[in-house]
């Protein structure tokens, strides 16, 4: 099982950022990992360009200030994971810190989520990390309840076929079952189905007899319980588990599941190379981001290579 030793958090170091240091720190704790706070602040002008060391100061103290809050809300120890903070100026944020990640190996980058206005979608920084950085992307929406009460779900296409699906899908049930351990210890695993035929049947130039088609139906439900029963197998993982297999699309079944469940963190995959029905940035995996009020973990298929290079 896949382990996160090397932790990068984003900051801004002005704006409310308690509610994802607290998951960062969490995280950091129940890995044992090293955590990197990295402060991206806009270049000052060249007038201004005297006051950049008390600038960056003043950004890293008030990170200081609300790390020790987050340690006291989660009745850490002051001594207890140690950030490493950093501050950077930067007009391309996006690319900073892909490239951080790429030359110093990070392994997990968790950013505070960041809204247009009225919450009208996630930041355009936000989604370039989705679609670009490397390694998997955390990004944090408030969470009420403490850790040891969070509810974990992880997406999951049953349906695949190819090689670099299957194993997307098995890192996903891996990490998504470590994550649930940490929490309440049940995952629950979402695989969305659809008969896209059903409407087509219902032409009455193309008559299908209603016990034939429901037959159909049944056939492409039961494929897949079948597929999700198969993959679970295949990952090895063990422990309390609840199946939701919603007929209809990813985009609407998944947000839907998340609000009803009461969902804290979703798990699932974003890009692939050779294309995963329901997990293609841009398509039904953007829509599904963009719909989900809850953290969300996403990971990308094995060999995925960033455009960003690492300078």
């Amino acid at each position: 099982m896949r382990r996160f030793e090397n932790l990068l958090f984003i900051s801004d170091g002005v704006q409310d950022e308690l509610d994802g240091l607290k998951q960062a720190l969490s995280l950091s704790q129940a890995h044992h990992s090293t955590l990197t706070v990295l402060i991206i602040y806009p270049e000052l002008p060249d007038s201004l360009g005297n006051y950049q060391g008390n600038w960056e100061q003043a950004l890293i103290e008030n990170t200081k200030l609300q790390i020790a809050q987050a340690k006291s809300a989660l009745s850490f120890s002051e001594q207890s994971v140690m950030p490493i903070i950093l501050a950077q100026s930067s007009k391309k944020p996006s690319t900073l810190i892909i490239q951080h990640v790429i030359r110093d190996n990070y392994d997990m980058v968790i950013k505070s989520a960041s809204f247009n206005q009225n919450e009208a979608g996630l930041k355009a920084i936000d989604m370039e990390l989705l679609r670009q950085c490397p390694c998997p992307v955390w990004l944090c929406r408030p969470i009420t309840h403490a850790q040891r009460k969070v509810h974990v779900a992880v997406a999951i296409d049953a349906e695949n076929n190819s090689r670099e699906e299957t194993d997307l899908d098995l890192m996903l049930l891996q990490l998504s079952r470590s994550l649930a351990d940490d929490c309440d210890g049940s995952l629950n695993i979402i695989s969305c189905w659809d008969f896209p035929y059903e409407e087509i049947t219902s032409n009455p130039f193309i008559h299908v007899p209603e016990q034939e088609l429901q037959l159909s139906i049944k056939e492409a439900e039961q494929k897949n319980i079948d597929g999700l029963k198969k993959l679970i197998t295949l990952s090895g993982i063990s422990g309390p588990v609840k199946e939701f297999h919603p007929k209809g699309l990813p985009q609407t079944c998944i947000p839907d599941i998340i609000e009803s469940e009461g969902i804290e963190l979703l798990i699932m995959g974003t890009v692939a190379r050779s294309g995963i029905p329901g997990f293609i940035m841009g398509n039904t995996a953007e829509d599904i981001i963009q719909n989900t009020k809850c953290s969300i973990l996403a990971l990308k298929p094995k060999g995925f290579v960033s455009d960003v290079k690492a300078y």
